[in-house]
């Protein structure tokens, strides 16, 4: 399986902060936005991940992950000019698919929690599709799963104003080789954007999708806007502070999946330890 990284869009929502600098290099507490995404790829025992971002700042992103060797992975990058809806991401993706199987995370998602990271590892052949699930106080501003007495997946809207359900779609998505027909083959929403429910419909409609709830005790935070950025740093802090293990590092999420050795680890943090981040990676090393 592949993984794909979307981090491309304007960051209307942070604006002016946005305006200099793409929001997932923007800190989420002591590492960048985009060190969280990247590691829950890795923790599916994903190494070939494509970055796709925004013309503008290619370049950064490039100075900031390299070729991802560091990290025992294969990066690389493409570019999305114009915003035009996250199943444009298989699109532009499609010659590094290769009809694989794909794994879309969208690049300022963060997740947490031992149940959902124990999840990901069996969704490596999807088999179809496998998104999952998570129950929210707002779903009109999400894509929202509608589920039978059996628990299985009924209908997926795109925002609704009247949701049938309460539990949203989160930026994590699986999918088998055939997304990127099935992307090229959806027409653009009223928004003018190929939406990725009409992909996660299209894969219901042949029976082929499955919706995993996430389960008390897993964490989701959509760090879109100032408010939901500044209570994603909290949460951060608060849970290495408190426990001491250290969460969104790829560095960590690498030497466990056995895609670097604990002397690379070592070697990772001895340049990061005036800041404290290398203290945490020590740390796993040794534990």
């Amino acid at each position: 399986m592949k993984g794909i990284i979307l981090a491309g869009g304007s960051g209307t929502r942070l604006y002016p902060i946005t305006k200099g600098i793409s929001k997932q290099l923007m800190p989420i507490y002591d590492k960048p936005m985009v060190y969280y995404p990247l590691t829950t790829l890795i923790q599916a025992g994903i190494r070939e991940i494509l970055i796709i971002t925004t013309p503008e700042d290619a370049e950064s992103f490039r100075r900031l992950l390299g070729d991802g060797s560091q990290f025992g992975l294969l990066l690389d990058y493409a570019v999305q000019p114009h915003p035009e809806g996250l199943a444009q991401a298989f699109i532009i993706a499609e010659d590094f698919i290769a009809g694989d199987a794909v794994a879309l995370v969208l690049g300022d998602n963060i997740f947490d929690g031992h149940s959902f990271s124990s999840a990901l590892p069996q969704c490596r052949r999807p088999g179809g599709g496998i998104i999952f699930a998570y129950e929210v106080s707002d779903p009109q501003r999400y894509g929202v799963v509608e589920f039978d007495a059996a628990g299985q997946a009924l209908s997926i809207e795109e925002k609704p104003a009247q949701p049938k359900s309460s539990h949203a779609v989160v930026g994590l998505y699986f999918y088998d080789g055939d997304v990127v027909d099935i992307a090229k083959s959806i027409r653009p929403s009223a928004r003018g954007e190929l939406e990725i429910t009409a992909v996660n419909e299209e894969y219901l409609r042949r029976g082929a999708l499955q919706v995993k709830r996430l389960r008390r005790g897993d964490v989701w935070l959509d760090t879109g806007t100032v408010d939901s950025m500044s209570e994603a740093a909290a949460y951060v802090e608060v849970m290495q502070k408190r426990t001491g293990i250290v969460i969104g590092s790829p560095e960590v999420a690498a030497y466990h999946e056995g895609f670097i050795s604990q002397a690379a680890l070592r070697e990772l943090a001895t340049p990061l330890l005036k800041s404290g981040y290398g203290d945490y990676l020590l740390a796993a090393a040794e534990d």
